[in-house]
This record gives C-alpha cells, structure tokens and sequence, in this order.
C-alpha cells in the first residue's frame, strides 16, 4: 500500500507541475511574481487527507495491520524545530524538496542522481546524530 500510496503522490506532483523547482521558487517569491499553484497542490492534499482520515480512523483496525500505529508524541521540542528549519531552508534554497526529487530521478537522473545521493546522506546522518543524542540522555 505505500509503494501504491507513493505512486499516486508522484503521478500527482508529476500533473500538477510540481517536479519543476521553479513552481516553488515562484510560491516564495511572495514579493515578485507569485505563484500561488503550490498552495492549490497543498490545499488538494490536506482536503484528501482529512476526507480519508474521517473514513480510515472509523475503522477499528486498518486493512493492513493488526492495529493503529498514530504517533504519540505530541511536544515541540529543539529537534523538531531544528530539522523543520533545516528541511525548510534546503527546500527554499534548492526548490526542491525530496519527494519530486524521487520523480525527478526518473525523469533526469543527470540532474537529480546528486541532489538525491545528498538527501540520502542527510537522513543517514541525521539518523546518526539522533541515535547519539537518545544514548547520551540514557547515558
């Protein structure tokens, strides 16, 4: 079902225009020439969202697993806001955030395979700083 559900993003992304880093460029620009089409794309989603949501959680159990795994951490905390500046700030700079990476990588690999190979460093990295933070609070 992810593979599915990953399928779907990308296909949409791919119509509403939004492998072209200067579709988010243009959204940040709020000063120049606005594009507004970004926030058409994450208006969509957050409807289609919060429809399947109403449908999924009346269910008692998912169709793919014997329970429901919602997350139970609810603080802000330095992390969180660290990691959402940062992710912000390399999607602000490069126009590119990692999920049109992904479909850019089929599209154009010459151009992408880079970009990709440093967002997968990133989030090996930032899974090694995390498991070292967590050690030395137990620590």
């Amino acid at each position: 079902m992810a593979l599915i559900s990953g399928v779907v993003f990308g296909v949409g992304l791919t119509i509403a225009g939004m492998l072209d880093p200067s579709k988010i460029s243009g959204f940040l620009d709020i000063f120049g020439v606005w594009d507004p089409s970004l926030a058409f794309v994450m208006a969509g989603g957050v409807v289609v969202n919060a429809v399947g949501h109403r449908f999924v959680m009346r269910r008692s159990v998912p169709l793919f697993a014997p329970r429901f795994l919602l997350p139970s951490f609810a603080s802000i905390d330095r992390p969180l806001l660290l990691g959402s500046a940062l992710f912000g700030i390399g999607w602000g700079v490069s126009g590119l955030c990692p999920g049109p990476v992904l479909g850019n990588l089929l599209l154009l690999p010459e151009k992408m395979g880079l970009f990709a190979a440093i967002v997968c460093g990133g989030l090996w990295v930032g899974r090694a700083l995390k498991q070292r933070l967590e050690k030395s609070r137990v620590d």
